[in-house]
C-alpha cells in the first residue's frame, strides 16, 4: 500500500480509515477491550500507541513496533489528590497484567498541579480529557478512542488526521512545548523514515 494513501483526503474517509486501523490491530484490540473493562470515567487511548500503529499498518511494518508504552487519560475532579491517582494507577497495573507494554495512567483533572514542577511552565486546568489531547507538542500527536455508549469506537482528533496521514510532525505552539515536539520527531523519523518533522 502507498504509505500516502490517505493523505489530502477529507477528514471523514480518514476517520473511517483510522478507526478501521485502530480495530484491526491487535495490540489496540486487546488494550482497548481491556480498558473499557476498567471503566474508568471519562477514558481515552492516547497518541504514539495510535499513531504509531497507523504508521505500522501504512508502511508494512508489525503491530507494536516503534511503541514504547500505552498512554491512558482519564478524568476525575472528585478528589485530586495524588493518593486517589495512584490507587487508580495500582488498580490499572493488575488489570493491564499480560499485555506486551506497559499501560501509563494518568488523571488529567490533576495535570495543572505537578505540570509547573516537571516542565517548569504553567499548565491549564483542563475540563476533560480530550481537552488536554489539544494541548499536545505537536497536532499529530493529537488522537484520543474509546468506546462510546453504542459499543462502536469514537474519536478524538482536535486538529484532524491529515497530518497524521501525510507522514509530518506538526508543531502546536499553544504551549512552549518546542523540545518535546523535536525530541519525539527525531525518534519518530528513526522508525519511520518516511515522517517530516515540520520546524517549531
Amino acid at each position: 500500500m502507498d504509505h500516502l494513501a490517505y493523505s489530502g483526503l477529507p477528514f471523514e474517509p480518514q476517520r473511517a480509515a483510522f478507526l478501521d486501523i485502530v480495530a484491526a490491530d491487535p495490540l489496540l484490540c486487546e488494550t482497548l477491550a481491556r480498558v473499557r473493562d476498567l471503566a474508568l470515567p471519562d477514558w481515552l487511548v492516547v497518541s504514539g500507541a495510535l499513531y504509531n500503529s497507523v504508521w505500522n499498518h501504512l508502511t508494512g511494518k508489525p503491530s507494536g513496533y516503534g511503541i514504547r508504552d500505552i498512554d491512558l487519560f482519564y478524568f476525575d475532579d472528585s478528589d485530586l489528590s495524588y493518593d486517589a491517582e495512584d490507587a487508580v494507577i495500582r488498580r490499572a497495573a493488575a488489570h493491564f497484567e499480560g499485555l506486551p507494554l506497559p499501560v501509563e495512567v494518568r488523571n488529567q483533572a490533576r495535570v495543572h498541579l505537578w505540570y509547573p514542577q516537571k516542565f517548569g511552565q504553567p499548565c491549564p486546568r483542563y475540563a476533560s480529557a480530550s481537552e488536554s489531547v489539544s494541548y499536545f507538542a505537536s497536532k499529530t500527536h493529537a488522537v484520543g478512542v474509546r468506546y462510546g455508549g453504542d459499543g462502536q469506537l469514537e474519536l478524538v482528533a482536535p486538529f484532524g488526521l491529515d497530518d497524521l496521514f501525510s507522514f509530518r510532525i506538526t508543531p502546536n505552539r499553544v504551549m512552549d512545548n518546542r523540545r518535546t515536539h523535536e525530541t519525539k520527531g527525531k525518534r519518530a523519523k528513526e522508525n519511520w523514515p518516511e515522517i517530516r518533522v515540520v520546524p517549531w
